[in-house]
C-alpha cells in the first residue's frame, strides 16, 4: 500500500499560486495596465483643469497622487477573485489542506503588486507633472507604502463578500469606498502636515497600525466572505 502523498507546504502553495497568476496576468498584460495608465490620466485630467498653474497644482499635488492611486486600485478590485470564482478555482481554495487566509494574502500581496506598487515606482514622475515639492517627496512615499496594501486588504473584504453577484462593480466601489476613506485622510493628511511644518509621524503611524491590524484580520474575515459566498 503506497504512503499518501505528502500535504503542501505553505511556501510551496504560495509559489504554485504565485507562477498560476503570473502566466494568467502575462496573457492579459493589456488589462493589467489599465490601472497605471487610468492613474495616469487622472493626473493628467487634474493638470489641465488645474491650468497648469505650478503654484495651484502643487497645493493639490499629494491628495491628486493619492486620489490616482486609489481610483486605480479600485478599478481592477472587482476582479480580485472573480475569475477563480468562473472557473471554479475558488471552490479548490477551500477545499484546498491550506489556510483560505493564506492564500488571500498571497493573492492580495500579489494584487498590491502589480496595481499599487508600479504607481509607488512612478510617484516621482506624476510628482513633477504636478509640480510636487520635493520636500514633500518622501513623506508621500512612506504614506502609500503604508496606505496602498491596506486599501487591497480592504477591497478584498468587500470583493470576496460581492465575488458571486454579476455585474457587481459599481456596488464594489460603494463598499469600499467608506472603508476607504481613513486610509485617504491620513495618508494625504500626513503629507500635508509635513508641508504645514507639522510632524507628519502621527499620521504614518496609523497608517501603520492600520496596516498591521489588516494583515492581521482581513485575511481571515475575506476567507470567511469567501465561504459565506460559495455556501
Amino acid at each position: 500500500m503506497s504512503a499518501p502523498a505528502p500535504l503542501p507546504s505553505l511556501w510551496q502553495a504560495s509559489r504554485a499560486l504565485i507562477v498560476r497568476d503570473l502566466r494568467l496576468l502575462w496573457r492579459r498584460r493589456g488589462d493589467a495596465l489599465q490601472p497605471a495608465l487610468f492613474a495616469l490620466l487622472i493626473a493628467v485630467l487634474f493638470a489641465l483643469a488645474l491650468g497648469g498653474h505650478a503654484d495651484t497644482l502643487s497645493l493639490v499635488a499629494p491628495a491628486v497622487m493619492w486620489l490616482a492611486v486609489l481610483l486605480a486600485g479600485l478599478l481592477s478590485l472587482d476582479s480580485l477573485f472573480r475569475g477563480d470564482a468562473d472557473d471554479g478555482s475558488l471552490e479548490q481554495w477551500v477545499l484546498a489542506p491550506v489556510p483560505l487566509a493564506w492564500l488571500v494574502l498571497v493573492r492580495v500581496l500579489l494584487h498590491w503588486v502589480v496595481t499599487a506598487l508600479p504607481l509607488i515606482v512612478a510617484t516621482p514622475l506624476l510628482g513633477e507633472l504636478l509640480h510636487l515639492r520635493h520636500d514633500q517627496l518622501p513623506v508621500l512615499l512612506a504614506s502609500l507604502l503604508l496606505g496602498t496594501p491596506l486599501l487591497s486588504l480592504l477591497g478584498a473584504v468587500v470583493a470576496a463578500l460581492t465575488v458571486n453577484m454579476k455585474r457587481s462593480g459599481i456596488l464594489v466601489a460603494l463598499l469600499a469606498l467608506p472603508l476607504y476613506v481613513p486610509v485617504l485622510v491620513f495618508g494625504a493628511g500626513s503629507v500635508a502636515a509635513g508641508t504645514q511644518g507639522l510632524d507628519p509621524s502621527a499620521p504614518l503611524l496609523l497608517l501603520g497600525a492600520g496596516l498591521v491590524i489588516g494583515l492581521v484580520l482581513a485575511p481571515l474575515a475575506a476567507a470567511a466572505a469567501i465561504r459565506i459566498s460559495l455556501s
